[in-house]
């Protein structure tokens, strides 16, 4: 864990929010001149916290309208099929996100597809790269809360 004071907390809150802003207008929200928003910034991307900028889409606009979850079991957990599972969804563009779960659920995929016609193309895909035991699927039907802000 990397030790941050009040000041990187404010810089973080507000880069969050908004990582385009300029390092003027950060200056100004955090009270802190350009040059030591820069310096900050600097050694928050140097320690490894600030990861990436991203700008986040919105997916129906996109003609990506429907978010999947699908839950898998596989028989297999050595480490040969972890790599080649890991290989198989890490190139897969529509996967999202890919966790490795505790209790009954081996892995949790998240992904981001057009319609339902959409989703079938993925699961082939996915079954014909790496076997799995089991996969359900479970589709939103509502996004309630969806960020990438961490509470600070």
């Amino acid at each position: 864990m990397v030790m941050i004071d009040d000041t990187d907390r404010r810089i973080l809150t507000v880069l969050q929010r908004d990582a385009s802003l300029s390092l003027d207008a950060l200056g100004e929200e955090v009270h802190l001149s350009r040059n030591a928003c820069w310096r900050r910034i600097r050694a928050l991307e140097d320690a490894g916290v600030i990861r990436s900028r991203v700008t986040l889409l919105d997916p129906a606009k996109l003609g990506l309208s429907l978010t999947v979850f699908l839950q898998v079991r596989t028989n297999t957990h050595a480490p040969d099929w972890l790599e080649k599972f890991s290989a198989a969804t890490r190139g897969m563009p529509e996967i999202l996100g890919v966790y490795r779960m505790s209790g009954d659920l081996d892995y949790l995929i998240r992904a981001q597809v057009s319609d339902m016609a959409d989703y079938d193309q993925l699961y082939q895909q996915l079954i014909r790269k790496v076997p799995l035991s089991d996969v359900s699927a479970s589709f939103v039907m509502e996004e309630i809360k969806d960020t990438h802000r961490l509470p600070l």
